[in-house]
């Protein structure tokens, strides 16, 4: 993915989630991470990506980042 389409895709995602509304934001992340999981070959490369997004989480949560 080029930056200009990474660009792309995260306004477009800040859009619907400000569309979505702070309620419905999770479930519209949820939905949408699901889509994505699907498209991928194996649990074996979206299980990296949950870990990494949960050590990047932690690390904002404890200042260390």
């Amino acid at each position: 993915m080029t930056d200009a389409d990474l660009d792309r895709s995260y306004s477009a995602l800040a859009a619907a989630l400000a569309d979505a509304g702070e309620g419905a934001a999770p479930l519209l992340l949820s939905m949408l991470c699901l889509s994505l999981m699907a498209r991928a070959g194996s649990a074996d490369e979206v299980l990296p990506l949950i870990a990494r997004a949960r050590a990047q989480l932690a690390g904002d949560a404890d200042g260390s980042r």
